[in-house]
């Protein structure tokens, strides 16, 4: 067989394997703040900005809304946030984070840390490497 057509050769391969084994190693370190990986980013975003409109927060996240809406959803079963529609337009919908959903950043300031120290990566290469795959994303954005 061609060295080139082999499995073990591939980048999408290796990339995939190594997103899929990243967010593997969140699980131990979320289970006890009861969120999955894809709550979790959600929840960052919250962080970073309450009272987001759904559609920006799909945006951010890169998520449809076949995706997004059933996360939501859970979380707000959670109580960690809450869906509130727009006065002039029912269709607009904005997530705000409650008092739990505010509470919970705390308890998961401690995860990137953990994280890091999981990946037995050097912070030069931890920074190098998201770098490399933020300019990848970027690229690829400006030629869609």
């Amino acid at each position: 067989m061609d060295e080139h057509l082999k499995l073990e050769n591939q980048l999408c391969f290796a990339l995939y394997t190594g997103a899929r084994t990243i967010v593997r190693k969140y699980k131990p370190f979320l289970d006890p703040l009861g969120l999955t990986y894809t709550q979790y980013i959600v929840m960052l975003v919250l962080w970073e900005q309450d009272n987001i409109p759904l559609k920006d927060l799909g945006e951010r996240l890169m998520l449809d809304s076949g995706t997004l809406t059933p996360l939501i959803k859970k979380l707000e079963k959670q109580g960690l946030l809450k869906r509130e529609r727009g006065q002039s337009d029912e269709r607009f919908i904005s997530i705000v984070l409650t008092q739990e959903g505010r509470r919970l950043k705390e308890k998961a300031s401690e995860v990137p840390y953990q994280i890091a120290s999981s990946l037995r990566l050097t912070v030069e290469q931890a920074i190098d490497l998201k770098l490399r795959l933020d300019q990848f994303i970027q690229d690829d954005k400006v030629n869609e």
